[in-house]
């Protein structure tokens, strides 16, 4: 099972962080992120499975603890992967100002979601 990214901040951030987000829950075979498009909104995964594709081709199978959309934002570049939910998800949903403030305000959280980021264009 993957590591939140929450794992890496202390309890007081992680608090902040879910407090920044809108709790959601997006059904089965929604996609969230479309590749190509704008950034413009990250998730938290917090219950559910998601299929990342790109070109229709999947890369990766993320879950709870995982974020989609945050490398586009930290990049800013267009969406590179499509994201597909494989079952019904309980997700935060974040704006693209909203990741931008945290990054600022919670340093731990901005090395984490490029950390994050950063693997996923090495690994994809």
């Amino acid at each position: 099972m993957t590591a939140s990214i929450l794992d890496a901040l202390d309890p007081a951030d992680a608090r902040r962080v879910l407090a920044a987000g809108r709790a959601l829950t997006l059904p089965q075979g929604w996609s969230p992120i479309a590749e190509s498009t704008p950034a413009d909104k990250a998730y938290l995964i917090t219950e559910g499975q998601v299929s990342v594709r790109k070109r229709g081709v999947e890369i990766a199978t993320l879950g709870p603890g995982s974020v989609v959309g945050e490398g586009a934002i930290v990049n800013r570049t267009l969406r590179s992967a499509t994201v597909v939910a494989l079952t019904p998800l309980k997700v935060v949903h974040f704006t693209r100002d909203t990741i931008e403030d945290l990054v600022e305000e919670v340093p731990a959280f901005g090395a984490a979601l490029r950390a994050a980021a950063a693997g996923r264009l090495e690994g994809g």
